[in-house]
């Protein structure tokens, strides 16, 4: 489902974190134990339709329906995408990432906390098209992997199998550069 795949793909890219499922960096704990502050506004940080598409999210991830992430809830969700042995302590992980319950409203702030420190769309594109000198809108995806495996913050062997996953080579073996810098950014695909 849309959505959902969005959302978990999200939460799963490895960019933005390197643990699957954490939502939020330490700041935003402080800020929500300091009462709502904070929460408030979380509201106007998306437009209405990204709103929408993670109510969604929350929705499906929210499995026993009660309003609530829990603990139960994550393990049933990747389950149900095939991913059978996560650890209880990753789930344990995965809900302390919040300061509390994991409502709606706090599901949607830790996204926007997570979003606001991403750098821009203009600056990551930046960074990609150093390794496009003939300006195409593609990298090899070898080439592309051994960066990503070799240097600074080296992707593990999941890691690659879930960029590859979340954007697919071309059958020449090219990967579109600006489709990743969008997605990170904006957190969906661009309509072709």
């Amino acid at each position: 489902y849309n959505a959902a795949s969005h959302c978990l793909l999200l939460l799963d890219h490895p960019n933005l974190h390197s643990n699957r499922l954490k939502m939020a960096p330490k700041k935003a704990k402080r800020r929500q134990a300091a009462g709502d502050g904070g929460s408030s506004n979380v509201f106007s940080m998306f437009e209405q339709s990204q709103i929408q598409e993670y109510k969604e999210a929350f929705t499906i991830i929210d499995q026993n329906r009660d309003g609530i992430i829990s603990k139960d809830d994550l393990r049933d969700v990747l389950a149900s995408m095939g991913q059978l042995n996560v650890k209880n302590e990753e789930l344990e992980a995965m809900i302390k990432e919040a300061s509390g319950p994991i409502n709606f409203t706090v599901f949607l702030t830790m996204f926007g906390e997570k979003l606001k420190g991403a750098d821009p769309e203009d600056v990551i594109l930046s960074a990609f098209k150093v390794l496009d000198p003939e300006a195409t809108g593609t990298i090899k995806k070898e080439f592309l992997q051994e960066l990503l495996t070799t240097q600074c913050d080296r992707f593990s062997a999941e890691e690659i199998k879930n960029m590859w996953a979340a954007f697919p080579p071309d059958v020449a073996g090219n990967v579109d550069y600006k489709n990743i810098c969008y997605v990170i950014t904006h957190g969906e695909e661009k309509e072709e």
